[in-house]
């Protein structure tokens, strides 16, 4: 069983949280106002990967439960596979988002006039629901394997654990859970990998070449491309390495759950990508941005006020003492 360092993974988790939970509301927000103004089909590719990921946040505090008993499962044991499954399939969602979005800016670069004309929203929404069953049907398999127990184990097997969620396998569940996640890694990680990378370097290439794209554009743009590569390599190479690696040793890694770990960050990194990708979301943080300071702003002149308010009654106190204050000179 893998085991968790209890302080590092607490960590990342509060932090995914506590960072991730509040811009995605954002973005979501900020999506979810543009869709029912004026639908794209970026916008509803971005909306469905905001919404994956605040679904991964809400089930991420029952990950920090776990961390902090030690990686023993003391809820109901039905919510270890739901947790799982919810956990895992938002993380794969990623991908295939992204590979969608960039998809979408290099068509439209590459090809302006042939993809405006053919540009509609209802074919983001086939994408997105595609996107979902794909996500659903591959990673269901994490809700089958915590009851997989065959009959021909049982007899040499040991019991399946309830105080443990998804981390103590049998030989029989690794003989079907290791080439599944060998086939996740190729399907889930690797085709979007090429695809996004396609699309991005292409994109880059050609937005270098026009002359009419301003400087503060084109370097968004890159850094919406670069960014996007970034998160796959950073927060998805490692875990997916760790699918090759089991499949080849016959069992998983040791540094897994630490691989695991960095997947987490998505959910940060993905707003970073909301507000390089939509005007709207940049937008929505400026106007955040403001209202919070010049609330700060206003505390700070209220104070001051309150402080010249009160500093002549002071004074008054002072100067003027009163008549019992004299007797006691």
């Amino acid at each position: 069983m893998q085991k968790c360092e209890t302080k590092l993974c607490l960590s990342v988790y509060i932090i995914t949280f506590v960072t991730g939970l509040p811009t995605n509301i954002l973005a979501f927000h900020t999506f979810i106002q543009k869709v029912r103004k004026k639908p794209t089909p970026i916008d509803i590719l971005l909306l469905n990967l905001t919404f994956s990921d605040l679904l991964f946040l809400v089930f991420l505090p029952f990950k920090m439960q776990e961390v902090a008993n030690d990686m023993m499962w003391t809820m109901p044991y039905e919510l270890c596979p739901l947790s799982g499954f919810v956990f895992y399939m938002t993380i794969y969602n990623s991908t295939f988002f992204l590979t969608a979005v960039s998809v979408e800016r290099y068509l439209g670069v590459a090809f302006p006039l042939q993809h405006s004309m053919k540009r509609r929203p209802v074919y983001a929404v086939m994408a997105s629901i595609f996107i979902w069953l794909l996500s659903f049907l591959h990673l269901s398999i994490v809700c089958i394997m915590p009851y997989y127990n065959p009959p021909e184990y049982n007899s040499t097997a040991p019991p399946i654990l309830r105080n443990v969620c998804y981390e103590s396998f049998s030989p029989a569940q690794l003989e079907i859970l290791l080439p599944v996640r060998l086939e996740l890694c190729i399907v889930l990680f690797c085709i979007p990998l090429l695809i996004c990378s396609f699309c991005y370097i292409n994109f880059i290439r050609i937005l270098s070449r026009l002359p009419n794209i301003g400087r503060r554009r084109r370097l968004r743009a890159i850094g919406l491309a670069l960014g996007t590569l970034l998160v796959f390599a950073l927060c998805f190479g490692p875990y997916n390495a760790s699918h090759v690696v089991g499949f080849i040793n016959k069992d998983s890694p040791d540094w897994r759950d630490k691989a695991l770990l960095l997947s987490t960050f998505n959910a940060c990194l993905d707003p970073l990508i909301f507000y390089l990708s939509s005007a709207a979301v940049r937008s929505a943080l400026g106007t955040v941005v403001r209202g919070i300071w010049s609330k700060l702003h206003l505390s700070d002149f209220r104070r001051f006020c309150r402080h010249l308010r009160a500093e002549p009654h002071k004074t008054k106190n002072e100067a003027f003492p009163t008549a019992g204050e004299n007797n006691t000179l």
